[in-house]
């Protein structure tokens, strides 16, 4: 992933792609995390990280102007970076997880959605633990003003605060816990190769 991220920020058209990608996936967290609020038993954890995931895709968007003033101003596909896979990341992980959770647990209404927003945070958390520092590692080597170290920070909080509700939710916590980053590792591996393969295309190299 890192010479991957490396390329990506040693060019700036790339780069303001790849911010906003991460801003279009941050946001799509954040609304899911809305979808998955119940109407009144809302919990303020969950206000919390739905706020916090939706003001890390605000700081990603703003961090574009670093690079190229009035680029990517929409979340089209023609200003992402593997716009197929990066769209539907979430929403497929939070398919697999729902179908799991439902057919081994037998969890359903409310129950499923909460089961499925905890499972779902903690693999995207996981995964942000360890993305946004290599990220990181490569804007400091090549001296960009942009920085993630903020993010890299409240991510981390999230981390630990999804632990605490999975072992508060279930103690099954962690059977269902290795599934969910299993399934996350599946559709990483295929952004991962998307990325690769629309980097090598001559309309993502066309700087």
């Amino acid at each position: 992933m890192k010479q991957i991220v490396d390329k990506i920020v040693s060019s700036p058209s790339l780069h303001a792609r790849w911010l906003n990608t991460l801003s279009m996936m941050e946001n799509a967290g954040a609304k899911k995390i809305k979808n998955c609020e119940d109407p009144v038993f809302v919990r303020e954890i969950i206000l919390k990280h739905s706020a916090e995931e939706a003001r890390h895709a605000y700081y990603l968007k703003k961090q574009i102007s670093k690079i190229e003033e009035n680029a990517c101003p929409t979340y089209e596909n023609r200003y992402l970076l593997a716009p197929g896979t990066s769209y539907h990341y979430l929403n497929a992980l939070d398919i697999s997880i729902c179908k799991y959770v439902k057919n081994t647990f037998g969890y359903s209404g409310y129950k499923l959605k909460y089961a499925a927003y905890l499972l779902v945070t903690y693999a995207i958390e996981v995964r942000a633990d360890e993305l946004y520092p290599v990220y990181q590692d490569s804007l400091s080597l090549f001296s960009s003003n942009v920085t993630v170290k903020s993010i890299i920070a409240e991510e981390k909080n999230h981390l630990e605060e999804m632990i605490l509700q999975l072992k508060e939710f279930s103690e099954d916590w962690e059977i269902m816990a290795r599934y969910a980053i299993e399934a996350e590792r599946i559709l990483f591996e295929e952004w991962k190769n998307d990325l690769e393969q629309y980097l090598s295309t001559d309309q993502a190299n066309d700087n």
